[in-house]
């Protein structure tokens, strides 16, 4: 069972017989049940009860249940109220749109507003260059997503999809100091979607596609990059790749290997799993075999999509042919971004010595991570709860926030290298570890060190814009 979670927590609030042991058994009832326990608080005395909420944390809802349960038959104890705590948190939403500057007067109303704000508008119809100083465009990006490949849940729609992109506009400001917008397209017709960010693309500085399907991603992402001025990034497939160079950089340096050098497996052909490969080979890989349902992708094979056969013609120098297991043998670095059982324990035992696993299919990776510590030198994964998680919000805060800074017209492959180098030397070599390849990303250093490296790659790749003076 995985392990327990804060994702799938909530406050039981009890009533305990006020009598020695009455507590102990309420604990060791969650514990038998497989849960932890968290926060424990007093809320009243009563003539001979307690009233306490009491935090559980489950591995999964069905979990939660189980174990709310089991506190139900503990002799002495009834569940007065559960409140789902992740549930809670998303009450009326993650996010909200604030003043910057107090309106209280018709001083202040005069100023922002009418008849004062006609003379910005007038200033910027003069020299739009102004409107990256005189408006939120030069901190403001869209989130924007059709719904269609969500997390681990798929195609579940617009409406279902604005939690994620709130969280993830949350995590815009929180992290990179970037305002940003959910938008959610009730359309997955690829015109329409490039038409409607087209049109809203004067508001923002730039724009943050998020859990669009394959290959359609890569049509919108190729078109709004050819016809906007400002950058276009889809997080899903840049962020993975840009966080998975730098933590591979870093297991490299600890196992004594160098990229040009290693042979390079993957599984997962997809959005993410195309961006990994393309960012590899750009940084200097010359070895990469990526793996789909049907094995190795390889010139000459069958059957393949346009996307396939592009990625086949790029990688896979040998030719090899075979399963994901079978290529595997000898490789010295495994990265999935595929689905649990893409590969087994035999095939990864089959690597060569000191090999790196990169396992990062969420919740449930590629090969159960237990069964190969045995064999295999660096591990990483997407979860939390195991060291040098694949993280992207390691990346894209910072990536968005030095491509505002510099003003970037787009996001090039430099400046993607140039974030994952950035990331890659925020831990001092000294400190790299076989469990410590990737910065936590709690460390609020990490941003500003990727904003800087992206915004001196955008103006050295001559993609940056000169900063406009306020008063024109």
């Amino acid at each position: 069972m995985p392990h327990p979670s804060s994702s799938f927590s909530a406050t039981v609030r009890v009533r305990l017989d006020d009598h020695p042991g009455s507590f102990a058994r309420l604990a060791s009832a969650i514990a038998a049940a497989g849960g932890s326990l968290g926060a424990i608080d007093l809320v009243r005395v009563e003539r001979k009860t307690k009233l306490r909420d009491v935090v559980i944390l489950a591995a999964d809802a069905a979990h939660l249940d189980e174990i709310v349960d089991r506190v139900e038959q503990v002799e002495g104890t009834e569940v007065l109220h559960l409140s789902d705590r992740t549930f809670l948190l998303h009450s009326g939403g993650k996010i909200e749109v604030v003043p910057k500057t107090p309106v209280r007067t018709r001083d202040d109303l005069s100023r922002a507003y009418t008849p004062g704000v006609a003379r910005i508008s007038q200033a910027i119809a003069d020299n739009p260059e102004l409107v990256w100083t005189l408006t939120t465009k030069g901190n403001m990006v869209a989130v924007v997503t059709d719904g269609s490949a969500v997390l681990g849940l798929g195609d579940i729609g617009p409406e279902a999809a604005l939690p994620v992109m709130e969280g993830k506009a949350m995590l815009f400001k929180e992290f990179g100091g970037v305002d940003a917008f959910p938008i959610c397209l009730d359309t997955q017709d690829v015109d329409e979607i490039v038409a409607v960010v087209r049109a809203l693309a004067p508001g923002f500085g730039g724009i943050n596609l998020e859990d669009i399907a394959a290959p359609r991603c890569f049509e919108i992402e190729e078109r709004l990059n050819r016809e906007l001025d400002i950058p276009v990034f889809h997080d899903d497939q840049h962020g993975t790749a840009i966080v998975v160079l730098a933590a591979l950089t870093n297991a490299l340096r600890v196992v004594g290997k160098r990229l040009e050098e290693v042979k390079i497996v993957t599984t997962g052909c997809g959005a993410a799993g195309t961006a990994v490969t393309k960012i590899l080979v750009q940084a200097g890989a010359c070895h990469v075999v990526g793996c789909d349902e049907g094995g190795a992708l390889f010139r000459g094979r069958p059957g393949l999509s346009p996307a396939k056969l592009a990625y086949a013609e790029s990688t896979n120098p040998a030719n090899e042919q075979g399963s994901a297991d079978e290529v595997l043998a000898g490789a010295d670095v495994f990265i999935g971004v595929s689905v649990p059982g893409a590969v087994t324990r035999d095939g990864i035992a089959s690597m060569g010595a000191d090999a790196i696993v990169f396992a990062l299919a969420n919740p449930r990776p590629e090969i159960d991570l237990e069964a190969i510590e045995d064999c295999v030198a660096i591990v990483a994964s997407g979860r939390s709860d195991y060291p040098n998680q694949i993280n992207n919000l390691l990346a894209f805060p910072g990536v968005f926030r030095g491509a505002l800074d510099a003003r970037a017209t787009t996001i090039t492959a430099e400046m993607k290298i140039a974030a994952a180098q950035a990331l890659a030397e925020s831990i001092p070599v000294d400190e790299l570890s076989v469990d410590y390849i990737v910065p936590s990303v709690f460390d609020r250093s990490v941003a500003h060190a990727v904003a800087k490296a992206v915004a001196a790659a955008a103006h050295a790749g001559d993609v940056g814009r000169p900063v406009a003076p306020v008063l024109g």
